[in-house]
C-alpha cells in the first residue's frame, strides 16, 4: 500500500480517538506527531509478532502471536481489559475516505448489436461475438467528393506549401531581421531586392508570368524545315565519310600491289596447296 495512503489511514484513526477523549480541534503539528507515534507502535508490534510467528514454524501470525508482541513491548497486560476497550460504548465511527478523484467506469467497447440465439441452438450456448468478427466490413474509407470539404483540403496545401517555400528561402537565402540584433533568427525575413528604377514594375505589369517572352522580331523557324536541313547535312557528311573511305581503300590496294610486284614469289613447299599440273597430252 502507498505510504500516503497508509498514513491517511492512521491520520483518521487518530481524530477518531481524540474525539472520544473530547478533543474538538488540533494542530497539525500535534497531529504529525501523535500519527507518527501510532506507526511506530504498529510497526514495532508488527515486527515482534511476525519474529514470534517465525520462530513457532508459521509464515503468518496469529493472535497469539501479537499478544506476545504486546506483552514484549509493555503494553499487554490482561484480556479482558483489551477486550472491554474495543467493546467501548463511545466509539467514535468515522466514515471511510472518499477518492479524491472518482475512478471511471470502463465499458466494454461494442461495434454493433449481438445478435441472439437462433431457435434450434440451446440457451447454455455462449453468446455470438460482436457482428464485426464474422461479418465482412469496409477497411478503408470512402473519398470525399463535397465541393466545400475539397476546396478546404486544396486551400491548407496550398498554404502550408507556401510557409514550406518561405521557410526553404528563409534558409537558403539572403534574411533580414525585425530587431537590432542580427543574431535573433525567430523572426527572420526574405530580404528585399530592390529595383532601379523602382516604379519599373508598376509600368510593366506581368500577372502569373515566370519566362520572359521571346523577342518578336525573331520569327520562328517551322519544324519540318529544320528537320529537313537536318537531313541534308546528315546526307552530306555521309557521302563524304564514303568518298574518304574509298580513296583510302584504293591508295592501300596500289600499296599493297607494288609489294607484291617488288617481292618475287616462293616456291610452296606444301604439296595440297601447289596449283594443280594437267598430263600432257598423248
Amino acid at each position: 500500500m502507498d505510504k500516503t495512503m497508509e498514513r491517511k489511514f492512521l491520520k483518521t484513526t487518530v481524530a477518531g480517538i481524540l474525539m472520544e477523549n473530547g478533543f474538538q480541534a488540533a494542530e497539525p503539528s500535534a497531529m504529525e506527531t501523535l500519527v507518527e507515534m501510532l506507526f511506530s507502535v504498529l510497526s514495532q508490534m508488527g515486527n515482534s509478532s511476525r519474529r514470534y510467528a517465525e520462530v513457532a514454524g508459521r509464515l503468518e501470525p496469529l493472535g497469539a502471536d501479537v499478544m506476545m508482541g504486546l506483552i514484549d513491548m509493555g503494553i499487554f497486560k490482561n484480556a479482558s481489559s483489551l477486550l472491554a476497550y474495543a467493546k467501548r460504548s463511545n466509539r467514535a465511527v468515522l466514515p471511510s475516505p472518499v477518492p479524491s478523484v472518482q475512478p471511471r467506469q470502463t465499458s466494454n467497447l461494442q461495434a454493433g448489436t449481438r445478435l441472439p440465439h437462433p431457435s434450434y441452438m440451446p440457451s447454455y450456448m455462449p453468446a455470438f461475438p460482436d457482428p464485426h468478427a464474422y461479418i465482412r466490413t469496409p477497411t478503408h474509407k470512402q473519398p470525399v467528393t463535397e465541393y466545400e470539404a475539397i476546396r478546404e483540403k486544396s486551400a491548407i496545401q496550398k498554404h502550408e506549401l507556401e510557409k514550406s517555400l518561405i521557410k526553404f528561402l528563409i534558409k537558403t537565402g539572403p534574411t533580414e531581421s525585425l530587431f537590432l540584433n542580427q543574431e535573433n533568427d525567430c523572426f527572420a525575413l526574405i530580404a528585399n531586392k530592390p529595383q532601379q528604377p523602382a516604379y519599373i514594375s508598376a509600368l510593366l505589369p506581368q500577372d502569373q508570368v515566370f519566362d520572359d517572352d521571346p523577342d518578336e522580331t525573331e520569327v520562328p523557324v517551322p519544324i519540318k524545315k529544320i528537320k529537313f536541313k537536318k537531313d541534308i547535312q546528315m546526307k552530306e557528311e555521309l557521302d563524304e565519310n564514303e568518298e574518304q573511305e574509298n580513296e583510302n581503300e584504293e591508295e592501300e590496294d596500289i600499296n599493297n600491289g607494288d609489294e607484291t610486284e617488288s617481292k618475287p614469289e616462293e616456291p610452296i613447299d606444301n604439296p595440297f596447296l601447289r596449283p594443280v599440273k594437267y598430263p600432257a597430252a598423248p
